[in-house]
């Protein structure tokens, strides 16, 4: 087996590399393909281009296969732990005792923040898109961090990466009092980091909110399952950023705004607006699954099927798992909720959705559970964000840590008028 792919152009024969991967993986190299035969390629949405070469993820969409740093996603299912797998993609090794303890203590000490930057939340109205605030909020912190800005070494780095995942959950908690007019909870040392963002979200001055076990595994499922999954449109633009060595923070505040697309990370809110549409309208589930399979019908199944797994979306597997455990316990009786099972039923064993390999996906099962334990949708994509950030802190580190980096600039090819002359307005 050749180690080079020929390409013919115009009856000339050119030979490009082929680049291997660790899971036997193959590309063609052709960052010399413009230089050496004035051709560049076309590939609108990137689906058949490698951006990057990187050891943290891999995906196999084919065989159902997601991997963290080479552990498969399923095996942090019995006791998820959002803090371990973020440190597990930013460092590239599950932490021993000592790292743990002091990622873990970073994280608290980091979560306040400047209490100067309230004032920046009371400047947006209440109705503003919890993103948006989002995306504000992570650029705010570089004028109140700028000591962030160059990160000198690892262990600089560290504290940077856990002040940035600390603050987001303070930031995102702050933005949902903000917009129901409640006074700002500050984070609770003596917490854990999922008990502690749901504290800052539901406590009340009087009233402390106490999160259940149960609550608690299932939130960092959500969150550990959105960790990272590999060159994603979010973590794509958030190195396409650090390409230009913007910093570590206007770089994710960027991969904010990528998530906030309906296409990505709002997908999950997508399930819900469906469910409410199905309640409201009092249709069956039966009836709405047949509309969904006509294709003349404009109805669509949201939540079923994905881009890249063309097999069951590995991290639904668990999620169904732990939504079945949290609905039980919790006891909650919500008709979309209700919905969403029987459709889940019928879809499972439909030979329509069966043929097609339309399971359900991590959006699916996510929007149930956060709607289980009172996460408002408007707040979803925002749980998104806060999961996926150490995704993009894990590629922005290994990009800004490797050699030989360029700033990302794409070709095209130009479509628009040949030469046109100039004509004075008097005319025109």
């Amino acid at each position: 087996m050749t180690d080079e792919a020929t390409l013919i152009i115009e009856n000339q024969s050119y030979q490009f590399p082929i680049c291997k991967g660790s899971e036997g993986e193959r590309a063609i190299d052709i960052q010399e393909l413009r230089n050496r035969t004035g051709y560049i390629t076309l590939d609108p949405g990137y689906g058949n281009t490698g951006s990057c070469q990187s050891a943290i993820t891999f995906i196999d969409g084919e065989k159902g296969i997601l991997r963290y740093r080479g552990i498969p996603i399923e095996q942090f299912e019995q006791a998820p732990n959002f803090v371990e797998v973020a440190w597990l993609l930013i460092f590239g090794h599950l932490p021993n005792d000592a790292e743990y303890q002091t990622f873990s203590t970073d994280l608290t000490t980091c979560a306040n923040l400047d209490e100067s930057m309230k004032h920046h939340f009371e400047g947006f109205p209440r109705t503003a898109p919890p993103m948006a605030i989002l995306s504000a909020m992570i650029n705010a912190l570089s004028c109140f961090h700028p000591e962030f800005f160059e990160l000198e070494n690892e262990d600089h780095f560290r504290v940077a990466a856990a002040g940035l995942i600390s603050k987001v959950r303070t930031i995102a908690a702050y933005a949902y009092r903000h917009s129901i007019g409640q006074p700002y909870i500050y984070p609770d040392p003596a917490l854990r980091y999922v008990p502690n963002f749901l504290h800052m979200m539901f406590s009340q001055p009087y009233a402390e909110h106490f999160c259940e076990p149960v609550v608690r595994d299932a939130i960092n499922l959500v969150l550990l399952l959105h960790a990272d999954h590999e060159q994603n449109c979010s973590t794509s633009t958030v190195r396409m950023v650090g390409s230009s060595q913007a910093n570590l923070f206007a770089s994710c505040a960027a991969g904010v705004c990528a998530l906030w697309g309906p296409l990505h990370g709002g997908a999950n809110v997508a399930v819900l607006e469906m469910l409410e549409q199905i309640y409201q309208g009092h249709i069956s589930p039966e009836d709405y699954v047949r509309m969904a399979k006509d294709k003349d019908s404009k109805v669509r199944l949201m939540g079923f099927g994905h881009r890249v797994y063309k097999n069951f979306d590995p991290r639904a597997r668990m999620l169904a798992n732990v939504a079945d455990r949290l609905l039980t316990t919790l006891g909650v009786q919500d008709p979309l909720l209700d919905i969403a099972r029987k459709l889940e039923e019928i879809a499972l064993k439909d030979p329509y959705f069966i043929d097609r390999q339309l399971y359900p996906n991590v959006d699916f099962y996510s929007g149930i559970i956060m709607r289980a334990v009172g996460i408002p949708t408007n707040m979803f994509t925002v749980m998104f964000s806060i999961g996926r950030l150490p995704g993009w802190i894990a590629h922005w580190w290994e990009q800004a840590s490797s050699t030989g980096n360029k700033i990302a600039r794409p070709r095209q090819i130009y479509t628009g008028a040949g030469i046109t002359n100039h004509v004075p307005r008097d005319a025109r």
